[in-house]
């Protein structure tokens, strides 16, 4: 019997599998509508040391099952059932998947039961209880290879330990006011295969590998801790080479993390930014607009917000109160503004079918100022009678997936990024993100900076920490007056979303731009 699971397990798993959802569930599950499985495998190596010493280091596998149905009794309404699993499991993997869609399909025919009574002892309110319906898409068959140098499989765990080692300790030489400081690697290769009652078979393949670098350092009057990463979906050659693909240009990691270290250095000996008493010129750079993006842009257009399916656990949008009451169409932010969410780009947001095998494709969140379109699954589309468009993703194949960004950017302007910055005769430079704190419905936000410079007529002056924006959403995007041309995307390798908790790497950026806000120091 194996003692792990490969990827290379799921060629030999694919037909019994793909038989079970075009065969078996429909003569099997009465009432079906449609029944999908996702089956993936990772095999991940990791390293950690922190403050120069070896920490732990890990060579594993995962593997996970997850089943939808559909079904009708008197109402249509879906079903999830959702298992990890081990080497033991795969000799009787059929029978396993069998048992799944069992389950799936008996919480989908309760769940179908309980809507129409609901609705028959409701009437009109139950009528709100729609059919559960997918937009439709093609069935898609396709193969989707990893791309890599080195094969993450490949790669000698003592070599990931002595080269997250080595790292490790040259970045706890750097300053004498290093606290503590960590540094950890990850390279893996993952395979998910999708099938769909409706013939869909998609087979994809990603090689993903990530660099960390936490450091905090310490002064007698303060302390200055930062976190970030390098990554992309390439194979060990992103630690020993960055990776430069396009707008996603990231050092190699000790070039990285010796630059976190010693920046955390010269922030702690840094004075805290004082808060302004109103509106100041404010100059963000890419990595700051990356997690702007994210917060003010991505999350409040993931359509399952919009539609109230998150409000307990996550939050709504300010861009849907109602479906009679959206933004769309409307101009909520500077004819100068336009994003998007790209699964095409590079980074860790790409990839080429979702989690229900719709073709990923790029979404205009904003057409120079005017909102245009929300990211949505199959379900939410139906809803809304628009056109599914590929952005529905779980962070592991044995949770129910969430609609979530893929890449989420602003879009490049046409200003030079160092004119921007000369034409400001007062105001203040914010360059890196740290720290978001976001209203529940997205409609206005403080985003910390890793470091804030004031500008002075046209130039950078005097370095400040612990600082950030406070503004609304609305009027913080109707103000931006310039937009850079230096488009920039970085890997965010920890967004939260869901219950349970799932955490999902994808990629934001963006260009220097320029808008007016209030800063908000310490305490």
């Amino acid at each position: 019997m194996p003692r792990a699971v490969t990827t290379g397990a799921i060629d030999a798993l694919a037909p019994a599998i793909a038989d079970l959802c075009t065969g078996w569930a429909a003569r099997a599950l009465p009432d079906l509508v449609h029944a999908d499985v996702r089956l993936a495998v990772t095999e991940a190596k990791m390293a950690a040391a922190e403050n120069g010493e070896p920490k732990f280091a890990s060579d594993d596998y995962a593997c996970a099952l997850g089943v939808r149905v559909l079904a009708r009794r008197r109402a249509v309404a879906a079903g999830y059932a959702g298992q990890t699993l081990g080497a033991a499991d795969l000799p009787r993997l059929a029978g396993i998947v069998r048992e799944a869609m069992r389950r799936a399909h008996g919480r989908a025919i309760a769940s179908a039961e309980g809507k129409a009574q609901v609705r028959a002892e409701l009437a009109p309110l139950g009528a709100s209880l729609a059919d559960t319906r997918l937009g439709a898409v093609p069935p898609a068959r396709d193969r989707v290879p990893a791309r890599y140098g080195r094969d993450p499989r490949a790669v000698p765990l003592d070599e990931i330990v002595r080269v997250t080692t080595d790292i490790a300790r040259e970045v706890r030489a750097v300053d004498p006011r290093l606290a503590f400081s960590h540094v950890g690697t990850h390279t893996e290769l993952g395979r998910e295969l999708y099938c769909s009652s409706a013939g869909a078979l998609v087979d994809q393949s990603v090689a993903l590998t990530q660099g960390v670098a936490y450091v905090v350092a310490a002064t007698p009057e303060t302390s200055q801790e930062l976190y970030d990463v390098i990554g992309h979906q390439r194979g060990w050659e992103v630690v020993l080479e960055g990776a430069h693909d396009g707008a996603l240009e990231l050092p190699d990691l000790r070039t990285f993390a010796l630059a976190l270290a010693r920046e955390a250095a010269e922030l702690a000996a840094a004075p805290p930014l004082p808060s302004t008493d109103g509106e100041v010129v404010v100059v963000t750079d890419p990595h700051y607009n990356a997690l702007v993006a994210h917060e003010i842009v991505g999350h409040p257009s993931e359509l399952d917000r919009g539609l109230k399916l998150e409000t307990a656990y996550a939050g709504r949008s300010w861009l849907l109160r109602a479906l009679e009451d959206t933004q769309v169409g409307r101009r909520v932010a500077s004819a100068l503004v336009s994003a998007y969410s790209d699964p095409a780009l590079p980074g860790y947001g790409h990839y080429r079918y979702d989690d229900e095998g719709t073709p990923g494709r790029r979404v205009t969140h904003l057409d120079a100022g005017i909102f245009t379109e929300f990211l949505n699954s199959r379900q939410t589309a139906a809803v809304l009678g628009a056109e599914p468009n590929g952005h529905y993703k779980a962070s592991e194949a044995c949770l129910v997936p969430l609609i979530r960004m893929s890449t989420t950017v602003f879009a490049p302007g046409a200003d030079d990024p160092a004119a921007i910055v000369r034409d400001v005769e007062h105001g203040y430079y914010l360059a890196g993100h740290r720290i978001p704190s976001i209203a529940e419905s997205r409609e206005n936000f403080l985003i910390s900076a890793r470091r804030v410079r004031e500008i002075r007529h046209g130039e950078l002056g005097r370095l400040y920490r612990d600082g950030g924006i406070l503004a609304d959403s609305r009027e913080y995007l109707m103000g931006i007056d310039a937009v850079g041309t230096d488009f920039r995307i970085y890997p965010i390798p920890n967004c939260g979303k869901g219950q349970p908790m799932q955490t999902k790497r994808l990629g934001n950026g963006g260009p220097t731009m320029r808008s007016r806000a209030r800063l908000v120091g310490p305490a």
